[in-house]
């Protein structure tokens, strides 16, 4: 009689996976590590950016909330006064037009009194339009001039 085989064939075909399989596993990680990225990216950039509004805008508005709002202008120099003893200042910031009367209790930043600088100040508006702010901000003048030349004197 002839010899028969024994043998079993294996099967070549793979038993189905799950659905978290090799190459999956991957792109999920992948995916959540881009979507952990761009939140804090967002997060960290929202602090970043400062919106504030112009005078006139703060004025039309009349907000006089106690939410902490951001109010751009420039200086009037001559309304700058502040008080003998301490550091209370009390000074008027204009937009286009329209004047915003400001106080601050603290130490000015050094920019403060140029006339190219903008000043952003952060705080309250009271209900009789005056601003108190918290925080100032001067943005860095845009515009510099050269110092004029002396003539050069030959000998």
């Amino acid at each position: 009689m002839g010899k028969t085989s024994n043998r079993e064939t294996v099967s070549a075909t793979r038993e189905p996976e799950g659905f978290f399989s090799g190459a999956r596993k991957v792109y999920v990680a992948v995916s959540l590590l881009a979507i952990a990225v761009g939140f804090l990216a967002v997060n960290a950039f929202q602090g970043a950016t400062v919106y504030y509004l112009t005078v006139e805008e703060l004025l039309a508005e009349g907000n006089t909330n106690t939410d902490t709002i951001r109010v751009s202008g420039k200086l009037i120099p001559a309304s700058f006064e502040r008080e003998t003893q301490g550091t209370l200042a009390h000074f008027e910031l204009i937009g286009n037009e329209s004047v915003l009367k400001a106080s601050y209790d603290g130490i000015l930043p050094e920019l403060f009194f140029n006339e190219h600088s903008d000043i952003v100040l952060e705080g309250s508006m009271s209900a009789d339009g005056h601003f108190h702010s918290e925080t100032i901000i001067v943005k860095c003048p845009t515009k510099y001039e050269a110092s004029p030349k002396t003539p050069e004197i030959n000998s």
